[in-house]
């Protein structure tokens, strides 16, 4: 959430970034909102002055004059109670649009509407080459008895699978490798609930009920499935106030993660590349303002050492402003080749989210020199998300003879070489 002392003195930015960014948000309607609560604050005020003033004159008049200001008193203070139910709905009001206005952008971020405006950063190895016909990540786990698809579909429909044998153990190995990773960079690591209250969701800038929703809600409760630990991670921190010389505070989250992917289909989602259910370690901070920008190139640096590390081809994208997430004020995404889709495919993301989310979830700091609280920074990463490194592992590491080797830094947690 952006602050309104920043939208009321400058409209126009804050106009121009969220046209540029898709978004449907009336910036008119937050400021004329605004202004109605002002405006009702300062009469809800002057009935309450009033009110202390009848109070104050009670004990020092007769009677006659008691019964007055007993008519009085009733009056303002039904009067107070209609201007504070008012007031109360001018507020729920200004709050569901200024929960439409998204974060503003890096000036370094390029323009662009779609995917196809992203900016390559770099390259990691070239795509693989093979000298026989490769197979997708579909036919392999059927042939060698590592993912069902069918029996998914069978339990828990489509978009659902069971991983087995070696499949099994080589999740568990990837996310192993990305936990001890992130701990040996000063991370502490969590195992996070896996549903969270639908306003530590909306706080985090995500939607957790309505038709545009992709959260799973719990019926007749106010919590849903997580989509990211993300979530539970900065709802651990809402309405804290941290001292400087703890931040930055780094933690990496475990989860299951459950998203409806609603209107995701065609032949480049097949498969294990999205899915209802995954398993997923995430890298969250918490820092100091000046701390956010370092932070990010610190956190893309450690998920690039990770799939450097599984020898997986892949490239670095800088998120052009319309393929950014509301809370995002600048993003990098992994995609790592996949020779099912022929091209490369998402594996992680990092944002830098500024105080956006901060504001929302009520996570300050003691400001030293201000002599005050300001709004800490956050800022989330994907260490590994397994269905989709599993997919690129099984596809670019096949061999002539149909096995599946085994990444070196992954052997000592598989405790095997390769999958026949």
């Amino acid at each position: 959430m952006l602050d309104i002392k920043l939208i009321e003195q400058n409209p126009e930015l804050v106009k121009a970034n969220s046209l540029r960014r898709g978004s449907r948000a009336d910036i008119d309607r937050v400021l004329s909102l605004h202004s109605e609560i002002k405006s009702a604050q300062q009469e809800l005020e002057i009935d309450q002055r009033s009110l202390n003033e009848t109070s104050t004159k009670f004990s020092h008049v007769n009677t006659e004059e008691r019964q007055i200001l007993v008519q009085q008193g009733t009056s303002l203070k039904e009067s107070i109670s209609r201007k504070k139910e008012s007031l109360n709905g001018l507020r729920a009001q200004l709050h569901a649009e200024m929960l439409q206005i998204p974060n503003l952008t890096s000036p370094d971020v390029p323009p662009g509407k779609s995917d196809a405006d992203n900016m390559i950063v770099r390259t990691f190895l070239e795509p693989t080459k093979f000298e026989f016909a490769p197979e997708d990540h579909i036919a392999i786990g059927k042939r060698l008895n590592l993912i069902d698809f069918d029996a998914g579909s069978k339990v828990a429909g489509s978009k659902f699978y069971f991983l087995k044998n070696e499949a099994v153990i080589l999740e568990l190995a990837l996310v192993r490798y990305a936990m001890e990773i992130a701990q040996q960079h000063g991370f502490t690591l969590m195992a996070t609930p896996e549903l969270a209250k639908d306003d530590v969701i909306t706080a985090s800038g995500f939607t957790p009920r309505g038709p545009e929703s992709q959260i799973y809600s719990i019926k007749d409760t106010d919590l849903s499935l997580i989509g990211t630990s993300e979530i539970t991670i900065g709802g651990l921190m809402a309405d804290s106030v941290l001292q400087p010389k703890d931040l930055p505070i780094r933690i990496s989250g475990l989860s299951n993660c459950f998203r409806t992917e609603a209107g995701s289909y065609g032949s480049e989602s097949k498969g294990l590349y999205r899915v209802h259910q995954f398993t997923k370690v995430e890298l969250y901070q918490f820092s100091l303002p000046e701390q956010s920008a370092q932070a990010l190139e610190d956190i893309l640096a450690i998920q690039e050492e990770y799939y450097q590390s599984l020898g997986l081809p892949h490239r670095v994208l800088l998120m052009c402003q319309g393929d950014l997430s509301a809370p995002a004020y600048k993003k990098y995404d992994i995609e790592a080749w996949m020779p099912f889709r022929n091209g490369y495919g998402e594996v992680t993301s990092v944002s830098n989210c500024t105080d956006f989310q901060a504001r929302r979830l009520n996570v300050r700091y003691k400001n030293p020199v201000k002599k005050e609280t300001g709004f800490v920074h956050t800022l989330n990463g994907t260490a590994v998300a397994t269905t989709r490194t599993l997919l690129a592992l099984l596809e670019n590491y096949q061999q002539t003879d149909g096995s599946i080797l085994i990444p070196e830094v992954l052997q000592a947690y598989t405790g095997f070489k390769v999958i026949k």
